[in-house]
């Protein structure tokens, strides 16, 4: 039996389609609890693009589908359920480099990535707003 996708799936969908609003989406993201796997006592996170992602999950299916492909053996993956809006707001400022937000990245056709831009996360250390070089290095 099929799981029924979160809101935030839902959002995501859409807007793969062309057809959601992207202002519904981050908003969506925000109000969402994601799962985020744990590694090393910290979130699991990759570099791509000079970008930190914190990867984040919508279900346990998206996250089972990733710890298939990442996870060591037959051991389970730890994880945290963290509000989307903490993520961006606390977690993302605290990395001291741009980061940003990957979600359900082993959904095919399924992820969306929240980059490190004025609108997802604070304004100081959003890539765009010419705040974040400024406030780096100051104990984040």
């Amino acid at each position: 039996m099929e799981q029924a996708r979160t809101a935030l799936a839902e959002r995501i969908a859409e807007q793969r389609r062309g057809v959601g609003d992207p202002r519904a989406l981050v908003g969506e993201m925000r109000r969402s609890v994601l799962l985020v796997p744990t590694a090393g006592g910290g979130l699991w996170s990759a570099r791509s693009g000079g970008v930190r992602w914190i990867c984040g999950f919508t279900d346990e299916a998206a996250l089972t589908r990733f710890a298939l492909l990442h996870a060591s053996g037959d051991q389970p993956m730890d994880y945290a359920a963290l509000l989307g809006a903490r993520i961006v707001d606390e977690v993302v400022p605290s990395l001291d480099e741009p980061a940003g937000l990957a979600v359900d990245i082993a959904t095919e056709d399924g992820s969306m990535f929240f980059p490190p831009v004025v609108g997802i996360v604070p304004d100081g250390v959003a890539v765009d707003s010419g705040e974040a070089e400024e406030g780096r290095g100051h104990g984040r």
